[in-house]
């Protein structure tokens, strides 16, 4: 009797460490989902605003209203079905962009998301494109420029225009797709009587850090393929720290404070938030110079060239790309594929598991096509998954069997040799190879199944194809964690419970379904052991409450598909089930 209150004390313990230090870890390494975008109260779900967002009178002194700054200048507009906005004529500014496609919540009437704002508005985000010169006049952030056009379609590009009254005609061809690149042509003609030396950039200038935070899972920040190589690793604040932080000297970092430069061949540079990018490129393989910098309380990524030298009566020409919209998987991988810009499918941080992701994330989006809803499409994918495991899971079954058959024996031997553990060890290992037993067999279908549950974790975070989608009745985002309770009595008790005990529907049912499937396998024979696998569905329940609606509802439908096989393994093969209860007398 003390023996069994002594392991269960032991596995409270260490089931309060699992979801205590799980909860601490997870917010650094494992960020659980997005937030929330409904509440349940009173009876009703309720939309909420979107997180980062604070009303106008919040908003800092220093920043006008957006609209005035707007018809401060003279514009173009810019219409294209992903997104609408203008073109600043002063500056020759790409600053107004909101994307039409995509609202800021599921609530009706949501403003669409706004990827861009002029200088001197809050949340200021613009691109530009210019030229450096030496004993020449170049146009600047006040320059005004003339129209050739008067609006911006992907039918109709704009050509700008701006002379320096000494025979230089700085012109720049803008054009757009009917998705979200801009190409912008940077054309000096030069009709002076000597030589100019010019160098072309391009920038990207954002005012505001953004609402989601950089994690492990999800770089948010400066990004960057230069060299071949993907840079997840500079964040917003080593542009303004002056030395690095204890886990990226701990871990190591291509990043450093202050000032980050890398020359390349190709490539792409700019800035990713969890949906959202901006990002440069150049047309071909040109050289360029590749900085991210911080100053006047904003984040700056350059992109320049090699200087170049236009002789009386000739003209320069240099091309460029702006991405600028949402990270959509195919987006990104066409404009790679047909554009060449190295790398762009990256855009998106995939991590280690990137060649499961994104086959399963096609998979996923291909059954939603035919289904038409996320959450019906996540249970045929995990009716899928536990198809193609199943012969593992038979022999599975096969070997729990063997080895509750075997329990007695193993007991015999570590009574036998209690104070000798290597003795015992090689007994059992002995006896498994007697037996024909594999004792990892019963694990493998677990093994095989944390990639693909870490995977589709990844798609439901990182994806916006997954944002906003929802499922039945009360979950209306599968990004976000499941918002009824029966602490509120499932939403009629008017407050909102402290998310440490939310525990939301889908959680409850994955522990309940995770108990009945424990107790259908045969106890371990360790004490400690199994008081670990009756309390684990309850740790479980809490530690995947956090977590998306999503991965809730795949890992509840893989535990309830795989209760009916072992209870069609059951019907089918009745010899395992008298194998299961058996009790020998040796």
């Amino acid at each position: 009797m003390q023996s069994e209150q002594r392991n269960f004390i032991l596995a409270i313990v260490l089931s309060g460490l699992i979801l205590f230090g799980w909860s601490t870890l997870a917010s650094r390494w494992f960020p659980p989902a997005n937030p929330p975008v409904t509440k349940v109260e009173g009876g009703k779900t309720t939309p909420l605003p979107a997180p980062g967002t604070l009303p106008a009178p919040v908003q800092k002194a220093a920043k006008q209203n957006r609209d005035e700054v707007l018809s401060a200048t003279a514009r173009i507009p810019i219409r294209t079905p992903k997104f609408s906005g203008s073109l600043n004529l002063k500056g020759a500014r790409i600053d107004d962009l909101v994307l039409e496609t995509y609202n800021e919540t599921i609530e009706k009437g949501s403003p669409k998301v706004r990827l861009m704002s002029p200088e001197g508005a809050a949340k200021s985000y613009f691109a530009s494109f210019d030229w450096m010169g030496t004993g020449v006049a170049v146009p600047d952030a006040n320059s005004v420029w003339s129209a050739s056009g008067t609006e911006l379609t992907p039918a109709k590009p704009v050509l700008l225009r701006w002379d320096n009254g000494a025979g230089q005609s700085f012109i720049l061809k803008i054009s757009v797709d009917d998705e979200y690149m801009f190409t912008v042509e940077q054309r000096v003609a030069n009709t002076g009587a000597a030589p100019v030396v010019v160098r072309p950039y391009a920038l990207v200038n954002r005012a505001e850090r953004p609402a989601d935070p950089d994690n492990w899972v999800a770089h948010i920040g400066p990004i960057a393929a230069l060299n071949g190589a993907v840079n997840y690793d500079i964040n917003y604040h080593y542009l303004t720290d002056t030395q690095l932080g204890f886990w990226d000297r701990i871990f190591g970092t291509k990043a450093k404070p202050g000032v980050n430069t890398a020359n390349s061949v190709g490539g792409w540079l700019g800035f990713g938030d969890k949906y959202w990018l901006t990002a440069l490129s150049p047309q071909g393989a040109a050289r360029i110079d590749g900085t991210f910098r911080a100053g006047d309380g904003s984040f700056q990524a350059d992109m320049l060239r090699n200087p170049v030298s236009v002789a009386p009566g000739r003209a320069a020409v240099t091309t460029t790309y702006l991405f600028a919209g949402a990270k959509q998987i195919n987006a990104l991988d066409h404009y790679e594929k047909t554009l060449g810009i190295p790398l762009f499918g990256k855009a998106i941080d995939w991590g280690w598991f990137e060649v499961i992701e994104k086959p399963m994330f096609h998979y996923l989006h291909w059954l939603f096509g035919i289904i038409g809803n996320f959450g019906l499409a996540i249970m045929a994918l995990t009716l899928t998954v536990r198809l193609l495991i199943f012969p593992i899971a038979q022999k599975q079954f096969s070997s729990m069997a063997q080895m509750r058959i075997v329990q007695p024996k193993m007991k015999a031997i570590q009574e036998r040799h209690k104070e000798d553990k290597v003795k015992q060890q090689q007994e059992i290992m002995a006896l498994y190879k007697s037996e024909k037993i594999n004792p990892l067999a019963g694990c493998l279908p677990m093994f095989i199944q944390i990639p693909i549950f870490f995977a589709l974790y990844k798609v439901l975070m990182l994806t916006i194809e997954m944002r906003h989608q929802p499922f039945v009745a009360w979950i209306r985002d599968l990004s976000v964690p499941d918002p009824l309770t029966p602490v509120n009595l499932f939403g009629i008790l008017p407050f909102t419970p402290p998310h440490i005990i939310a525990i939301g529907v889908l959680p409850i049912i994955l522990g309940v379904t995770m108990f009945i499937q424990f107790k259908l396998n045969p106890p371990p024979p360790d004490p400690v052991q199994a008081q670990m696998f009756s309390i684990m569905p309850w740790v479980l329940m809490f530690v995947m409450a956090p977590f998306a609606a999503g991965l809730q509802l795949y890992w509840a439908t893989s535990n309830i598909l795989t209760i009916l096989q072992q209870k069609w393994l059951y019907s089918k093969y009745p010899e395992m089930k008298t194998a299961m209860a058996a009790t020998p007398a040796k």
